[in-house]
C-alpha cells in the first residue's frame, strides 16, 4: 500500500496543544496532530496512555483542559456530526430482542429529534451500509445470534448509515479471532479509499500492514504523518527497550530481524505483544 496521501489533501482533523484528563489528572499533555482526507491512520501505545482519551475529546464526550480541536475546520461540538464511531467490541445481553437492522439504523439517530420516525432516506442509507459491509443478508436476524465478526460488521454499518466523513474506531478486532480480524482490516481498507479512518489498536499486524500514518500515544502523541514505526517511537511511547519483529508477509513499518521464529515479547504490565 502506498503510505502516502498526498500533502495536498485538506486537514479533516486538527488537534493542537492539547491537554485533556479526568478529574483535574491530566492524561493526554500538549498532543498536536493533524490528519488529512483520506488518511488512514494507526496509533498504539500502552494502556492508559490516552488512547481512548483522545477518541473521547474528538467524540465531544470530554472537554479539553486547554488546546484547540477542530473537525471538517469546525468546532467538536458542530464537526462530530462528519464523524462515525466503531467501539470495541463488547460483551452484551444476548437475549435482548433486537435485529440487526435495529442496530445499525441507530447510525441514524444523530439526524433526528428522539420522537421523529425514520424516513425512506434513513432506511436506504441503512440498507447501503449494510451491504457495504456484507451484511445486509443478515438485516432479520437477533443480533445477540451473531459471531463477534459479524456484530462488529453490523457496528462499521451502524457508523457508515451517518454517512460520515471520518470514521474513529477503537480496538475494533478486540476478541475477534486472526482470520476474522483480516476480513475486517480489508473491509476498512476499501472504506478509506472515500472515507478518512483514525484507528486505536493494539494489533501490530495490523498497524503495520493496512495503516498509512502510524504514531504512538502514551499521554504525548509521537506522530510525524509518515507510514514508518521506529524503535525510537516506540521506546519514547512505551518507556521501556523494544525489540521490533516481522513475520509472514512483508510489513512496512517494522524492522528487520534475524529470528523469523522468535516469539512476540510481551509487556509484563497488560500482556500485549511489542
Amino acid at each position: 500500500m502506498d503510505g502516502t496521501h498526498g500533502s495536498g489533501a485538506r486537514e479533516v482533523i486538527a488537534v493542537q496543544n492539547l491537554w485533556a484528563g479526568y478529574d483535574g489528572e491530566p492524561v493526554l499533555e500538549d498532543v498536536d496532530l493533524s490528519v488529512r482526507e483520506r488518511d488512514f491512520v494507526g496509533l498504539i501505545g500502552p494502556n492508559g496512555g490516552g488512547k481512548t482519551t483522545l477518541i473521547n475529546v474528538l467524540l465531544g464526550l470530554l472537554q479539553p483542559t486547554r488546546g484547540r480541536v477542530e473537525i471538517m475546520g469546525l468546532p467538536v461540538e458542530k464537526g462530530r456530526r462528519f464523524i462515525g464511531y466503531v467501539p470495541q467490541l463488547v460483551d452484551f445481553d444476548r437475549v435482548f430482542p433486537i435485529r440487526v437492522w435495529d442496530v445499525a439504523r441507530m447510525g441514524r439517530l444523530s439526524r433526528h429529534h428522539v420522537l421523529r420516525r425514520y424516513s425512506a432516506e434513513d432506511d436506504g442509507a441503512v440498507a447501503r451500509a449494510l451491504r457495504e459491509v456484507d451484511a445486509f443478508d443478515l438485516r432479520d436476524r437477533p443480533f445477540g445470534e451473531l459471531s463477534g465478526g459479524q456484530r462488529q460488521r453490523v457496528y462499521i454499518a451502524r457508523a457508515l448509515a451517518s454517512e460520515p466523513e471520518i470514521l474513529l474506531l477503537d480496538e475494533p478486532t478486540t476478541s475477534v479471532d486472526p482470520r476474522v480480524s483480516q476480513t475486517i482490516y480489508q473491509l476498512l481498507e476499501r472504506l478509506n479509499e472515500r472515507i478518512t479512518i483514525l484507528m486505536i489498536s493494539h494489533d501490530m499486524s495490523a498497524i503495520s500492514s493496512y495503516v498509512k500514518t502510524v504514531g504512538c500515544i502514551n499521554r504525548r502523541l509521537f506522530y510525524h504523518g509518515e507510514d514508518q514505526l521506529t524503535p525510537e517511537m516506540l521506546e519514547l511511547a512505551y518507556q521501556c527497550p523494544i525489540d521490533l519483529i516481522a513475520h509472514g508477509a512483508p510489513h512496512r513499518v517494522f524492522a528487520e530481524h534475524d529470528h523469523p521464529d522468535a516469539e512476540p515479547k510481551r509487556d509484563g504490565r497488560d500482556g500485549h505483544d511489542r
